[in-house]
């Protein structure tokens, strides 16, 4: 039997809402095979992030070439990255071994707002990352980075979508969790050719942690077994929906989404 592999090239979150974990969880429900490589590891609960310990850029390569040298990699997908070293490092090695589908979630500012990458940073995660990229998936607030422009509603969102494009030549898909009202949970794809909304009704919970791991990784496993992208990317926001449907209320923050609500029978 020849099984998917999806590779996870982010943080590991202790408190297992998002980064590595639910990473993992997302390819567990797709029947997909996980594997990771951890970049840095957080010491953070529902609610917030107390500590970042980075891992040198060499261990996180290695752990890359561990898994591609003997299991092989169908797709994979990037999450927190931290710094340029880190960045720099990855992206030469799948320059020099690549992936065949690769979803770059460029991961700078939470759906909250709060800085997740150094500044000086994104100059090398355009540089040298995107361009290697399959999709993009920034959020509301990344993508206000990206393009220099303010972000709010679809209007914008569309023109942030075609700029970020025009820069990369990437296609990309920006995430509108962070837009308030109705427009929350509303994306926007543009793939140089075709801009699509993509909009479900609002869920309202406040248990949202780890969706845009979550959307990237269910994308990434989507391609690995054979979708092609437009659908992979409609596939992976349905599965996100419905997690944030059953979403899970622990701690004394914001939980998690439910990932595991296809083994409730309630997919």
């Amino acid at each position: 039997m020849t099984i998917a592999r999806v590779l996870t090239i982010a943080g590991s979150d202790s408190g297992g809402g998002a980064g590595i974990q639910a990473d993992l969880r997302t390819f567990a429900m797709h029947c997909v095979h996980g594997m990771s490589a951890i970049t840095c590891v957080t010491a953070q609960n529902t609610q917030g992030v107390l500590r970042v310990d980075a891992l040198p850029p060499e261990a996180v390569v290695a752990q890359i070439a561990a898994v591609q040298g003997d299991i092989g990699i169908t797709a994979a997908k990037t999450g927190m990255l931290l710094n340029g070293e880190i960045i720099t490092a990855v992206a030469a090695h799948l320059a020099q071994f690549p992936v065949a589908h690769l979803v770059v979630d460029p991961v700078m500012v939470s759906r909250a707002g709060a800085q997740l990458l150094a500044a000086e940073a994104v100059a090398v995660l355009r540089q040298d990352l995107f361009p290697l990229a399959t999709l993009l998936t920034p959020n509301r607030y990344e993508a206000e980075i990206l393009t220099g422009q303010e972000i709010t509603n679809v209007e914008t969102m569309e023109l942030a979508a075609r700029r970020i494009y025009d820069e990369s030549g990437i296609p990309v898909l920006i995430k509108g969790g962070g837009l308030r009202g109705e427009l929350q949970g509303t994306d926007v794809w543009y793939d140089g050719q075709t801009v699509e909304v993509l909009a479900t009704a609002t869920v309202q919970t406040p248990h949202t942690h780890g969706t845009g791991c979550t959307l990237s990784a269910a994308i990434a496993a989507h391609l690995a077994l054979g979708a092609d992208l437009p659908t992979s990317i409609q596939r992976g926001k349905a599965y996100v929906t419905k997690a944030l449907h059953h979403a899970i209320a622990i701690g004394q923050g914001t939980g998690p989404v439910g990932h595991f609500f296809p083994l409730l029978g309630q997919g």
